[in-house]
């Protein structure tokens, strides 16, 4: 297996990192004059790389959720082809990454910022904690957080009810902060995102508090729609426009998917995201994918010529003509950016609330097109009026001319046309589906959304590995989780117990997080 490309700044332990980041958050004053002269370097050096390790490579995307949700999977054989692809767990870094990567420097910079009167460089790292954990909390469920930093003997994890809590509480302070501070250009030569411009900050936070009160909206929907209405109602407004998507700078790096793809030609496109987007005629899938070599592998879409490798497919002697499939577009190799949140996203955030009567959302129908819309106007699409008409295509069965084991029959019968006589859960679908077309590259929203919405409706894995080492899943189900890490099983083994109680569940990848929750979503 390829050696992973694991980071680029502040690697430190978990032991030498502080504590009390609430009791840290502090209302900031305005900054003064002599302030603005200070040379802000050794504060503001780490912000690009914070940003930077909000994702993951290889082992957190490619083998995990980009081939869970089926945007991409291996053709290689890795450990005899049972591993994580396979619901067999191998590899397990991402909170390597998030504690070493984020967590860590980040502690640096807002102790920095407090010894040199700077406090809207911690508010800012404040908030990069919260993008950062918001995901890792995703991939686990509890996680240290409030207690980060502690040198206690057994550094005890939150329990995710109230990790939601506090990130809800942590934003109000953060808003407050750049509200207070929206002139401030202190972070312009730190900040490869929005050039430190403070209302860019303030809408991403918006966006945010949106994000997660969607992400608990089963398991907890008055508060959900508490946090949603705030959002939607903030004067600071959301990223409404693809001017105010927020990217993260790839600091001269490839960009990962294109790597593995190009360079290690352990990875392909996904046999799911070609089953959507063959079947609904997506134009966006030129801007995504390389056309596969072979014309006679995708014979049953002959104008449509891509090609995908299923969701846990079973490979190894046929990795040589998977070989000949679509790889992503040649031009990830030279994008300088990711997408980390867009305008697409937040539409689709808003058709979703609409749905549900949330105050401010505006219509269903709307944002659902103007989600869209937005989206191939980002992926540099064309053709966006014909797609949003279409009422009949629908997604394909897939077949997979190297091994027919991987072949599945679609889920999903959707169309792309909007029909105000469709039920909620089949508008929600619609809503989803196409928020998983859109988030190609940020793939860690799209298991998200499926865990709590079932949507899109995805094949289950082809190749089913899962045992009771890291927990059974059963044929008719789709993994939950990652387990608790093994640093932390052998090294804090007291507080994952105690974690493992909090989740409810075993620590396995058959066990559902606290917003997973079973039953219709209305």
């Amino acid at each position: 297996m390829k050696k992973i490309f694991i980071g680029l700044l502040f690697m430190c332990g978990l032991a030498a990192c502080t504590s009390n980041f609430v009791g840290e958050n502090q209302n900031p004053y305005q900054i003064s004059d002599a302030s603005l002269k200070q040379d802000f370097n050794l504060v503001g050096s780490p912000f690009s790389g914070l940003l930077f390790n909000l994702f993951g490579h290889q082992i957190e995307e490619d083998l995990c959720y980009d081939s869970w949700m089926g945007y991409m999977n291996t053709p290689t054989d890795f450990v005899g082809n049972v591993n994580n692809t396979t619901y067999y767990i191998r590899w397990n870094v991402y909170w390597d990454r998030v504690y070493g990567s984020v967590m860590s420097p980040s502690k640096q910079v807002i102790a920095l910022a407090k010894t040199n009167g700077l406090p809207l460089f911690a508010t800012w790292a404040k908030l990069i904690r919260i993008l950062s954990i918001s995901k890792l909390a995703a991939v686990h469920g509890p996680v240290i957080y409030s207690n980060y930093g502690s040198t206690a003997n057994s550094i005890l994890y939150d329990k995710e009810s109230d990790l939601y809590n506090l990130f809800f509480a942590q934003l109000d302070s953060i808003q407050s902060d750049f509200a207070a501070n929206k002139t401030y250009a202190g972070f312009a030569k730190f900040d490869p995102s929005y050039n430190g411009n403070i209302p860019a900050w303030m809408k991403v936070v918006n966006s945010l508090r949106l994000r997660l009160a969607m992400r608990i909206v089963k398991v907890a929907p008055a508060l959900a729609k508490t946090q949603g209405e705030k959002a939607l109602s903030d004067a600071a407004g959301l990223i409404t426009a693809n001017s105010d998507n927020f990217n993260v700078a790839l600091l001269g790096n490839l960009m990962p998917v294109a790597m593995i793809c190009y360079q290690w030609d352990d990875t392909r496109m996904g046999g799911v995201i070609e089953s959507f987007m063959a079947g609904l005629n997506d134009g966006r899938a030129a801007k995504m994918f390389a056309p596969a070599v072979d014309p006679a592998d995708y014979a049953d879409h002959a104008s449509y010529p891509y090609k995908g490798i299923r969701n846990g497919a079973f490979c190894g002697t046929t990795k040589p003509h998977m070989l000949k499939y679509s790889k992503v577009s040649n031009d990830f190799n030279s994008v300088q950016n990711r997408r980390a949140f867009t305008a697409a996203e937040v539409s689709f955030l808003k058709a979703e609330a609409a749905l549900r009567n949330w105050a401010g959302a505006g219509d269903a129908k709307t944002n659902y097109v103007n989600g869209v819309t937005l989206s191939f106007a980002d992926w540099g699409a064309g053709g966006v009026d014909t797609y949003l008409a279409d009422n009949t295509s629908k997604p394909l069965n897939y077949i997979d001319p190297a091994d027919p084991r991987n072949n599945f029959t679609t889920r999903s019968t959707i169309t792309v046309a909007w029909n105000e006589g469709d039920s909620n859960e089949l508008k929600l679908e619609k809503i989803i589906t196409q928020k998983y077309l859109n988030t190609f590259t940020n793939t860690l929203e799209a298991w998200v959304d499926f865990r709590r919405t079932g949507y899109p409706k995805i094949p289950h894995v082809a190749k089913n590995d899962s045992s009771p080492d890291w927990g059974v899943v059963p044929a008719d189900e789709w993994i939950k989780r990652m387990p608790f890490v093994n640093g932390e099983r052998t090294g804090n083994a007291a507080a994952v117990a105690d974690a493992t109680s909090k989740l409810g569940g075993p620590d396995g990848i058959n066990t559902r997080l606290w917003w997973d929750v079973v039953g219709p979503n209305f």
